[in-house]
C-alpha cells in the first residue's frame, strides 16, 4: 500500500516536512543515506533556540521528536531509483527495498566543488566557510581571505566586509572577475585584491594562519570565505523531469510544488542561496503544507 509521502533526504528540510506531515496524520517515510553535506560543519548558526548546536545534535533532536508520531518512519537507505507508477511513485534503494508513495518530496540538498586550492579541504568548515551569515560572527575583525571568481566575487567580498574590514580578495588566477566600478568600490574601502593563485594554506588543526600566493608571497590570514560551485546532490529531479530555476535548483512554487505533479522540493535542492539550516527547515514546512493540501484536494 502506498504511503502518503516519501521524503528523500534527512536534513532540516526533510525532517521538518516529516514533522508537519506527521502532525497532519499523514503516513510518511523519510529515506536518508546519512551522508549530509554539512558533515564538515562544526556548528549550526542563526537557528533560533539552537544557535551553535552541532548538525549531528540537531538531527538527533529532530529524529527523537519525530518518534512521537506513529505515522512517520525514518530509514537509513540510499535511494537509487525513482519512477512514476500510475498516479503515484515507486522508489527503490540500494539494498533492494522499494516503496510506493502518492507524493515525493526531494530534500537531498546540494554538493559543493571548492576552489582549486591545495589542501583547502583541511580548512573548509573550520576556518574557511561559504556563508558569512552562518559563520561571519566567529571570524569578526580577523584578517580574512575571500577566494572567489566570477559574478559572486564582488557580492561575497562586499558581504564579508560587514564582519571584517581587513580583507584580501583572491580571484585565484581568474581574469575579468571585477569590472572597473566594482574594482574601484572595493579599493575605496581598503580591500586588497590579487589575481594570483593561492599556492598553499598554512595552519594547524583546520585553523588558518597564513596563505602562500603564487610567486612566493605569504600573507597572514586567520580565516575567510570561499565561493564553491554548487550542484544537485542527487539526480532525482532530472530523472523525474522537474524544471530547473535560474540558479540551478529545482523550480518550485511557494509551497514546494515542482513542474511535475506529485513531486515537491524543499531546502537547498530548490533554494540554493542562502544555504541556511533555518531556511531549509522553513521550506520543508511549506512543502509539507503544499503536499497535505494536494492530498486533501484529491481525497475530497
Amino acid at each position: 500500500m502506498a504511503v502518503d509521502c516519501v521524503i528523500i533526504g534527512g536534513g532540516p528540510a526533510g525532517l521538518n516536512a516529516a514533522l508537519v506531515l506527521g502532525r497532519a496524520r499523514r503516513s510518511v517515510i523519510v529515506l536518508d543515506d546519512n551522508q549530509p553535506r554539512h558533515a564538515v560543519t562544526q556548528h549550526t548558526h542563526g537557528f533560533l533556540t539552537r544557535d551553535g548546536v552541532t548538525p549531528g545534535k540537531l538531527r538527533g533532536l529532530a529524529q527523537r521528536e519525530l518518534a512521537a508520531y506513529p505515522t512517520v518512519a525514518m530509514e537509513h537507505r540510499r535511494v537509487t531509483e525513482i519512477w512514476r507508477a500510475g498516479a503515484g511513485f515507486h522508489i527503490g534503494t540500494g539494498d533492494g527495498s522499494w516503496y510506493a508513495a502518492r507524493k515525493v518530496l526531494l530534500a537531498t540538498g546540494l554538493r559543493e566543488t571548492l576552489p582549486q586550492v591545495p589542501d583547502i579541504d583541511s580548512f573548509y568548515g573550520r576556518s574557511l566557510f561559504n556563508c558569512p551569515y552562518c559563520d561571519g560572527w566567529e571570524l569578526r575583525d580577523r584578517p580574512l581571505i575571500v577566494i572567489a571568481d566570477g559574478m559572486n566575487a564582488f557580492t561575497l567580498t562586499r558581504l564579508a566586509y560587514q564582519w571584517s574590514k581587513d580583507l584580501l580578495l583572491c580571484t585565484n588566477g581568474a581574469e575579468g572577475t571585477l569590472n572597473e566600478e566594482e574594482l574601484n568600490q572595493l579599493k575605496s574601502h581598503g580591500i586588497r585584491i590579487t589575481k594570483r593563485r593561492v599556492a598553499g594554506l598554512e595552519g594547524k588543526d583546520g585553523e588558518l594562519h597564513s596563505i602562500r600566493l603564487e610567486g612566493g608571497a605569504q600573507v597572514r590570514r586567520s580565516g575567510g570565505f570561499v565561493s564553491p560551485v554548487w550542484r544537485q546532490a542527487a539526480p532525482f529531479g532530472d530523472w523525474l523531469g522537474c524544471a530547473a530555476n535560474e540558479q540551478g535548483g529545482i523550480q518550485t512554487d511557494r509551497l514546494g510544488r515542482t513542474s511535475v505533479y506529485g513531486v515537491y522540493a524543499a531546502g537547498d535542492s530548490s533554494v540554493i542561496a542562502p544555504a541556511q539550516a533555518v531556511i531549509a527547515a522553513g521550506e520543508g514546512s511549506k512543502a509539507a503544507i503544499g503536499i497535505n493540501a494536494d492530498l486533501i484536494q484529491e481525497d475530497f
